[in-house]
């Protein structure tokens, strides 16, 4: 069995010259690192068998090969990294043999020693010289009492006499102790609260560094590590992470940490934080430094690699923010490029304050505009020419040029006060010489204006449109966009509805018949008041008043739509509820595709801008401070203390500068920074920062020109769900889409991929995915997925979000609510399960029909229009009493006159399994739907057709396959971790559609004890062939033999904690089943993808195409090791023609054994080991 690919957090990194080495799992990721430019991926291999990698030491010395130590666990290996240059990558190849050794105890460090050995620390407080060439030898070990349980470990020194090692211990103490007098601790610096967790040693500045549970960093002066006798002085106590502190690095005389709150801290010289770098999804556990250029790379649970790049001195500190010394009192702030700011006071007044030359100029006379005025600008020619719009309460606009605001165009737009305006670049004309003027007035009434620049004159304006809004309190627009193609135009409102309208109808007859004004040339700094301005009223009766094409009412709340984005074919929305929805046009209406929240605690989204290298900066408020996230990085580019968004602001970027100016305690502030290259790059993507407890494979994809590529789709405790693609010849994970509509954590998945679902084109693929999980919650989306070869992953992935339900949200809109008990609000969902076959002709309208395993003790089926977007609950029943784990459904094909029958099985924690015919309930919820229009009150699903008493305790996997003589084939498996496999027939008898089903369990086989531990995942791969897997890291494949099963083969794999199993079938040259395992770690999981060769029919046992042979080496059953005084496993002599197992602490013999590491023979006997 071939481990195909693997992803896991990393836990050890490590800098090799040009070369970045990422320990994640049993493997090592090679990264090339080109001078300061983006760093790329060399090559993956996998060293340790059955460990994880927790260290990565280089041996010292130039040359274009190095030699690196990995060990994890008990095990060691050497690898050899030749650095590349430009045009080749750098190769890993093992050295010394090949193959990982298993040492005697855990390896805490490793050094590089003189004449190429290797020093270690090791478990027990032992510090050993070991020569790992050849078959590896001892050469000298010392062992000190007292230093109590370790916990990490560095060592110093090159000789045996100047070996020293100093280790952090559970209790909080650092002990120190030379090797060649090891008789006890020579050194013990104490000071931390919790156990040390972390180590990091300068020899050339006597400096040690130690990061402990307790959430501070330490730093210590130690000297020469084995010299001397004093108790080391405390030179540094740094606090600041939220979270335990897994890793620390010195750069030059302050330590650099990494914590399980996902942010790496750069410390100062008085213990504050200098820099803090976050990015991560999840808890970090490596950190590592490169001396040469000092970049620094982390990784941790999410199973991403990021480079950081080192900041310029004079940068390091926050630029402070700047009060410009306003001279009125103002109203409004707008940035016309980083260099000039133009100021609205509460009169009217206009003013612009120059940043270069720090003063302020008259714009406009206050008189010009009046009181309660609202301010708009439009860029022309990049940022040479700016129109402006000023717009009082008396209904006046005006519109100039900036380079000549006495050229004014002057109108009166409305009988009331302006509420609104905004600029947008206008369809059919040059972005660089005109726009289009958005102007909302009273009774919800806005026009839509074309405004073109003349050098030296007054703009020329055109009235193009005008459209009502929908009733509201607040009615005026906050935001507008064009769509040049459809001829529509989307604007949001204070409302927070988003609306859609015809703008080409009367593009053309407005344009040639509706000239309003050529405005005068007087200065606007001087009083106009007295001068005769023409009225819009006058032209407004020759255009009709347009209503809205589509209406999503109160789509972002109650507080208003911020702003609106084109892009890429679809529109984008944000608002001030913390999200950003996307959107698309499907016959003149707007629709929600998907729910995007950026970032925990960003409640407040102002606006989105695509940068062309592809990345997406979010713009918003968090708390008091306005932030610009990336989603690429997943930090925070630059965050402002501002005092909130409940203020006038603008923000601009530029390739040169950043600058941020708001107004606070009556003055204008301005932020203002020279912008810097990217200072983070991602090497590898991140996942889920928490335990990932599902996952299902989706599909494969063709892409032209290229290898096929599997879809899958996983869930996590982080509350997201993540759709992913996995290339074999990469064997990286690159995740396409982010789901985070769930408020609690996701459990399973489900997929409908039925008739109309299977496909669209030649080269994608289209599925109905279902993800539910706590505080019974289902979310529905529409995945649409197609080749891309301009893409990085060579895929590109749609998501339409199309129903979600939840059982409580009805209570959201009680009244008095605090006043009630609530019943029951952590219902949970632990399975779902796609009932086959129920979009066919036989019902009504094409409902699907979903079945979930609930935590109350309940069945529930839900019905799902998806035209309509309705997810409904149709049936349910509680007749388990108790938590329901598993749900299956399949249904069977009966006589011609009874059409198809539909079935269910769930499983609960007490090891009963129920079949149910839900085939009546559904065609009753279905008529019901149908006249109740979508509504319904739950129907009661009858009591089950059999019910069987398979284990003794919580069934924890379930499949159901059906066999070629038309029966059915049910495995599962428990947390006794026994198998049990049941064959059933389904008999239709000749009554009525609604009656007569007969279930008949024809026979029963159980396997106890076939695993240590629960059995978590199960598959029937065929009618005789059976998968299991287990959280005792064992995949096991079975042979379903008459009354009983036969275990073929077991394999290790690399994940501890086993959450689910999915398999699927791979048509190939050569025919392979390919297993995916998804696990389940105590932090974020790891995902192993296995390789199976296609199984052959043979006399005999079969394993993987080959008769099976009981000699050679054969894995320990159960989790217990085979060996007594090592955890290696065995192996028979040819001769031997019995298997050995150890099960439940009982070991069933072999004539003669023999260990592989340790070399222990003996005769085994039942129960009984005599050596």
């Amino acid at each position: 069995m071939e481990s195909v690919a693997l992803v896991a957090p990393v836990t050890a990194l490590e800098f090799a010259g040009d070369v970045l080495l990422a320990g994640t799992g049993p493997e090592v990721v090679a990264f090339r690192l080109s001078g300061g430019g983006p760093a790329a991926a060399a090559g993956r291999r996998s060293v340790l068998r059955e460990a994880s990698v927790q260290g990565l030491r280089t041996e010292p010395g130039p040359g274009p090969a190095a030699r690196v130590a990995v060990f994890g666990g008990r095990w060691l290996a050497v690898l050899a990294v030749r650095r590349g240059g430009a045009g080749a990558g750098p190769l890993l190849a093992a050295c010394g043999g090949g193959a990982a050794r298993e040492l005697r105890a855990r390896v805490w460090e490793a050094r590089w020693a003189a004449g190429g050995r290797l020093a270690l620390a090791l478990g027990g407080g032992t510090v050993a010289l070991y020569e790992w060439w050849g078959g590896g030898r001892w050469l000298r070990q010392a062992s000190c009492g007292g230093a109590g349980a370790l916990r990490c470990a560095v060592l110093a020194g090159v000789s045996w006499g100047r070996l020293a090692l100093a280790a952090g211990t559970a209790t909080g103490n650092v002990v120190v102790w030379r090797a060649a007098a090891a008789t006890a601790p020579q050194r013990q610096l104490c000071g931390h609260r919790g156990a040390v967790l972390a180590l990091c040693y300068a020899a050339s500045r006597g400096l040690l560094a130690s990061a402990s549970e307790d959430r501070s960093v330490r730093l210590w002066a130690v000297g020469e590590l084995g010299g001397g006798d004093g108790a080391g002085t405390c030179l540094l106590v740094c606090y600041g992470h939220g979270a335990r502190v897994a890793a620390v690095v010195l750069r030059g005389p302050l330590p650099v940490s990494a914590g399980e709150d996902g942010a790496c801290l750069e410390w100062g010289g008085g213990g504050t934080v200098r820099r803090a770098r976050r990015g991560h999804r999840g808890a970090l556990r490596a950190l590592a430094l490169r001396p040469a250029g000092g970049r620094v790379a982390t990784g941790g649970d999410d199973g991403g690699v990021r480079l950081w790049q080192p900041r310029r001195e004079a940068t390091e500190a926050v630029p402070a923010v700047a009060a410009l010394g306003a001279r009125e009192r103002p109203r409004a702030v707008l940035l016309v490029g980083p260099r000039r700011v133009l100021v609205l006071d509460e009169a009217g007044g206009l003013e612009a304050f120059e940043v270069a030359q720090g003063c302020w100029t008259p714009v406009l006379h206050p008189a010009a505009s009046g009181p309660r005025a609202v301010l708009a600008a439009a860029p022309l020619h990049g940022w040479d020419e700016t129109l402006c719009a000023v717009a009082g309460g008396d209904g006046r606009l005006l519109l100039f040029a900036l380079s000549c605001p006495g050229a004014a165009t002057k109108l009166t737009l409305f009988e009331g006060a302006v509420h609104g305006l905004s600029w947008a670049p206008s369809p059919g004309l040059p972005p660089d010489t005109a726009a289009a003027l958005l102007a909302s007035g009273p009774d919800g009434e806005m026009l839509w204006l074309d405004v073109t620049h003349r050098p030296g004159q007054a703009p020329w304006v055109r009235l193009m449109g005008r459209y009502l809004l929908p009733p509201c309190k607040q009615r005026w627009h906050t935001c507008a966009a064009f769509l040049p193609q459809e001829g529509l135009l989307v604007c949001g409102d204070r409302r927070g509805s988003l609306l859609l309208f015809r703008c080409s109808s009367s593009l053309g007859w407005a344009a040639e018949s509706t000239s309003i004004v050529n405005g005068g040339t007087d200065p606007v700094i001087k009083d106009s008041s007295n001068e005769l301005e023409p009225s819009c009223s006058l032209h407004k009766g020759s255009l009709p008043l347009e209503s809205p094409l589509s209406v999503l009412f109160g789509l972002h709340g109650k507080t208003g739509v911020t702003s609106v984005t084109i892009h890429g074919g679809y529109i984008y929305s944000t608002g001030r509820d913390g999200v950003y929805r996307q959107l698309r046009l499907r016959d003149q209406q707007l629709e929600v595709l998907q729910k995007h929240r950026p970032c925990k605690g960003l409640q407040w989204i102002e606006e989105l801008h695509f940068t062309s290298d592809g990345d997406l900066l979010v713009l918003g408020f968090h708390a008091d401070n306005f932030v610009v996230w990336s989603s690429r990085t997943g930090e925070n580019i630059h965050c402002i203390p501002c005092g909130g968004g409940h203020r006038s602001w603008s923000y601009c970027s530029s390739p040169s500068t950043e600058v941020f100016a708001f107004i606070k305690s009556g003055d204008v502030m301005l932020y203002h920074r020279e912008a810097e290259p990217c200072e983070q790059q991602v090497l590898l993507e991140s996942l889920h920062g928490r335990e990932i407890t599902c996952v299902r494979r989706l599909g494969a994809v063709q892409v032209p020109g290229r290898a096929t590529v599997n879809m899958f789709v996983t869930g996590s405790e982080d509350t997201t769900t993540c759709v992913l693609v996995l290339s074999e010849n990469s064997r990286a994970a690159v995740p396409l889409a982010r789901l985070s509509d769930h408020i609690s954590s996701v459990r399973t998945l489900a997929f409908a991929m039925g008739p109309g679902d299977e496909g669209f084109g030649d080269e994608g693929l289209s599925a109905l995915l279902f993800s539910a999980g706590g505080r019974a919650q289902i979310e529905c989306y529409r995945l649409l997925c197609t080749g891309d070869t301009a893409a990085q992953s060579a895929v590109a992935c749609q998501v339409m979000h199309v129903a979600s339900h939840r059982l409580d949200k009805h209570w959201e809109k009680k009244k008095n609510r605090h006043k009630l008990v609530k019943m029951d609000p952590e219902t949970r969902y632990m399975s779902l399960s796609v009932v086959p076959g129920t979009s066919t002709k036989q019902l009504p309208t094409p409902w699907k029909f979903l079945a979930a395993a609930c935590s109350d003790g309940s069945v529930r089926i839900f019905g799902l229009l998806e035209a309509a977007r309705k997810l409904v609950l149709v049936a349910e029943s509680f007749h388990h009493q108790r938590c329901v784990l598993k749900v299956e459904a399949f249904c069977t094909h009966g006589q011609e006159e009874r059409g198809e029958r539909h079935l269910l099985c769930s499983a609960a924690t007490d090891g009963s399994i129920a079949f149910w015919d839900i085939t009546g309930p559904i065609m009753d919820a279905a008529d019901a739907l149908h006249q109740a229009e979508g509504e319904m009150q739950p129907l009661a699903l009858e009591a089950p057709l059999v019910t069987v008493m398979a284990h003794s305790c919580g069934v924890n996997s379930l499949h159901i396959r059906q066999t070629p003589e038309g029966r059915y084939l049910v495995a599962s498996g428990s947390d006794d971790g026994s198998i049990h496999v049941c064959l059933l027939e389904v008999a239709l008898g000749r009554a009525e559609a609604t009656a007569g089903t007969c279930l008949r369990v024809l026979e029963r086989v159980c396997r106890p004890c076939a695993h240590a531990a629960h059995v978590t995942g199960i598959r029937v791969l065929r009618p005789d062939l059976l998968l299991s897997a287990s959280v005792d890291q064992r995949l096991t494949l079975w042979n379903c033999c008459p009354g009983e099963l036969v275990p073929l083969s077991t394999t290790f794999f690399h994940v501890p904690d086993l959450a689910e199993l999915d398999c699927w079938e791979v048509d190939e040259a050569g025919g392979r089943a390919a297993v995916l395992l998804r696990a389940l770690w105590a932090g974020p999981g790891d995902a192993v993808w296995h390789s199976l060769p296609q199984t052959s029919s043979t006399k005999g046992s079969s394993v993987m195409g080959q008769v099976y042979d009981t000699s050679g080496s054969l894995p320990a059953f159960g989790g217990h090791p085979a060996c007594g005084l090592c955890p290696s496993l065995w192996s028979l002599p040819p001769a031997c023609t019995l298997m050995c197992l150890v099960l439940r602490g009982q070991t069933y013999l072999a004539p003669s054994s023999t260990c592989h590491s340790c070399g222990a023979r003996g005769q085994w006997s039942l129960g009984r080991r005599q050596m």
